[in-house]
């Protein structure tokens, strides 16, 4: 499956990475206009589509 993220919906998550926010050791996520970051620890996993399912604690 081929997944489309325009440059623009990369931005404000970018942004948010570059505040390194506290995140937990274990699987997490945070949803975003247009997609959904996944990580584990201070790790980015993968960037999901909205209607993908995620797992782990959701950060506000």
């Amino acid at each position: 499956m081929m997944r489309e993220f325009t440059e623009s919906d990369l931005i404000v998550p970018a942004a948010w990475m570059d505040t390194n926010p506290e995140v937990p050791e274990g699987q997490w996520y945070k949803c975003f206009d247009g997609l959904i970051a996944c990580g584990q620890g201070e790790l980015v996993k993968t960037f999901l589509l909205p209607s993908q399912s995620s797992v782990g604690d959701e950060l506000d």
